[in-house]
């Protein structure tokens, strides 16, 4: 159990998604960016300190070529049973998120979302690939590798040096 997947894709760019409307997006749009791509949940103890900061870092640097990319995903204590408009609205309404929310994904199990699969193979967790929590995070160069991947405990601000790094280059 846990044990990573194998993908073919090697890059995060080769993944569409649907946005919070039902949209079909490619994620080659965020080429020579870099990304933050967090599964999120509304009624989770880490909400309010992981939207407050996930906020703050992308009113720094969203026009440095960063952008966070929320996933909301159910799949832990159903701590997201909203719609896609209800969780849009509380994103963007209470912790005034302007970065992209998408559809509702599963991240574990035969029906994760394919991006997710991508992401966990590329780096797995401490103790195998499956993820253990909401709010757990990516970060994605500009080339569409995985960087690093941080644990639900780990706050957004505490990984800015990183964020600043994969900028640099």
């Amino acid at each position: 159990m846990g044990a990573a997947e194998s993908v073919p894709e090697t890059s995060i760019h080769e993944f569409t998604v649907k946005d919070c409307n039902g949209k079909e997006v490619s994620l080659e749009t965020y080429k020579g960016k870099v990304l933050l791509v967090v599964n999120v949940a509304s009624k989770c103890g880490f909400t309010e300190v992981n939207y407050t900061q996930l906020t703050e870092l992308y009113q720094k640097y969203r026009d440095k070529d960063f952008e966070i990319l929320a996933f909301p995903c159910n799949q832990f204590l159903r701590q997201e049973p909203g719609t896609a408009d209800q969780i849009k609205d509380f994103a963007c309404t209470r912790f005034k998120a302007e970065y992209p929310v998408f559809q509702k994904v599963r991240v574990n199990g035969p029906d994760a979302a394919p991006v997710y699969k991508f992401l966990k193979a590329s780096k797995p967790g401490l103790f195998g690939s499956r993820i253990k929590w909401n709010f757990t995070k990516f970060l994605v160069d500009k080339n569409g590798k995985v960087i690093d991947r941080y644990a639900t405990s780990t706050t957004p601000m505490s990984i800015e040096k990183d964020i600043q790094k994969a900028l640099e280059k």
